[in-house]
């Protein structure tokens, strides 16, 4: 059994085309429902997500599970295969396994350490477990998976650090203050950047937020979002001795903070440290106001050197993370071989103890009276002779790493020894010692 991988991502395809061939929630049940009756495919899951549409399949037959995949993602949303297919990547076993590794450990991801895609990946295995097209083979692999992220994150610093610049704005916040719980934060405007800025800092726990617009309505709207107060853009500057920390992204084309304006607040809030970010161009605040005692002005600019230092670090980060990658690859691969073997090994063992008890048995019964300190001497003795007859056939078995070879192995043992096999289970991986 093989894991196989078919998709595409913000690195393979334009937005135009992920979004074409994206599942939605309500159609996920049908379309796992498909891909699991491929001939192939032996369990599926779907991924997919605003960068990436994945197909993720359980199969003994990698090549032809890949091109039913590619064939179903093209026929099922209606797209010529001549137009996807350039946009498509495949993987299949070890490097199938390393990709959907890095993908849930977010090293394949636009941003470096993003947390999101856990989340999504664990998302779309659930609706794989609920709509029961997940088996024994990707219930391993994808919690696996989810181990492998976790541990990723435990021992690298690769989620540590800020890489947009609203959180770059938060981590600036917090070196300065320390701690953001009894802060009050004021929003100049209401756009989107904002609104992500606000969202950060009252993660981090600041005790109140006040927002102005040049449109009060929209100021109120998102200050209801965040349980803040809105403020009359006329007379917002009255407020700004309440505030520790001001985001400000507005159109204007001139200065909506002035130095003087900053400067009469500082007097009146005795100096106590004031955090100021600009994320506006043109700029909001007077660069002047840099000069003034206690007061931290940041700009675009300087918020963007810091997500670009950052960047490098997680990149850093990311070497440390692929070396977890490759160790955890060598154990699922390790599995999945000893999942494909363990049938014939039990099997196998299974007929040779059989043969040794009735063997044993026949002895023991013409030898007439024996003590038990014989009894056991010959027991053991049969038992060792047993183990030594299966010690290299499973170690070969075990080893071997074509899969071309181990199914030829396989079926001449099934075959030579007329084995009947059971299922795997679980605990696949627990063979017997020899």
């Amino acid at each position: 059994m093989n894991i196989v991988v078919v998709g595409l991502s913000h690195k393979t395809a334009p937005v135009e085309i992920r979004e074409k061939v994206a599942f939605e929630p309500d159609a996920i049940a049908a379309s796992l429902e498909d891909l699991h009756a491929l001939s192939a495919v032996s369990e599926a899951m779907i991924v997919s997500t605003c960068n990436r549409v994945e197909l993720y399949a359980a199969t003994t037959d990698p090549q032809q599970a890949c091109t039913e995949l590619k064939r179903y993602m093209a026929q099922s949303h209606g797209i010529s295969a001549d137009v996807l297919y350039e946009h498509l990547y495949s993987y299949a076993c070890q490097e199938a396994v390393r990709h959907v590794l890095r993908v849930t450990s977010s090293l394949d991801s636009m941003v470096v350490g993003e947390p999101q895609i856990l989340g999504q990946m664990k998302t779309a295995y659930g609706y794989a477990c609920e709509h029961k097209s997940a088996g024994l083979v990707l219930n391993r692999f994808m919690h696996k998976a989810f181990s492998v992220a976790k541990r990723v994150r435990t021992e690298t610093a690769i989620a540590n650090s800020a890489v947009s610049i609203s959180y770059a704005a938060v981590e600036l916040a917090r070196k300065i203050f320390d701690s953001l719980e009894s802060k009050t934060v004021m929003l100049v405007g209401a756009g989107e950047m904002c609104e992500l800025a606000a969202k950060h800092f009252v993660r981090c726990g600041v005790s109140k937020v006040l927002v102005t617009n040049r449109t009060f309505s929209r100021a109120e709207k998102l200050a209801e979002t965040f349980g803040g107060v809105a403020v009359n853009f006329a007379n917002f500057r009255e407020q700004l001795h309440r505030v520790d920390i001001l985001l400000s992204s507005t159109g204007s084309p001139d200065y909506v903070l002035h130095a003087a304006d900053l400067k009469a607040a500082c007097k009146l809030r005795r100096y106590q440290p004031m955090f100021l970010i600009d994320i506006a161009v043109p700029r909001d605040i007077d660069p002047a106001a840099n000069k003034i005692d206690s007061i931290y002005l940041y700009d675009v600019d300087d918020l963007q050197g810091v997500v670009q230092a950052n960047l490098k670090e997680r990149q850093k980060e990311a070497i440390k993370a692929e070396q977890i990658i490759d160790e955890e690859v060598e154990r699922f691969h390790d599995w999945l071989s000893n999942l494909t073997v363990r049938p014939t090994i039990v099997a196998l063992r299974k007929q040779l103890e059989e043969v040794r008890q009735k063997e044993l048995q026949k002895t023991l019964s013409n030898l007439g009276t024996l003590n038990e300190h014989q009894r056991k001497a010959l027991d053991a003795m049969s038992s060792a002779i047993v183990n030594k007859i299966l010690h290299h056939p499973t170690r070969l078995l075990k080893q071997l790493d074509c899969d071309d070879d181990k199914l030829r192995y396989l079926d001449a043992v099934q075959v030579l020894f007329d084995l009947s096999l059971q299922a795997p289970s679980d605990d696949a991986e627990k063979l017997p010692e020899n």
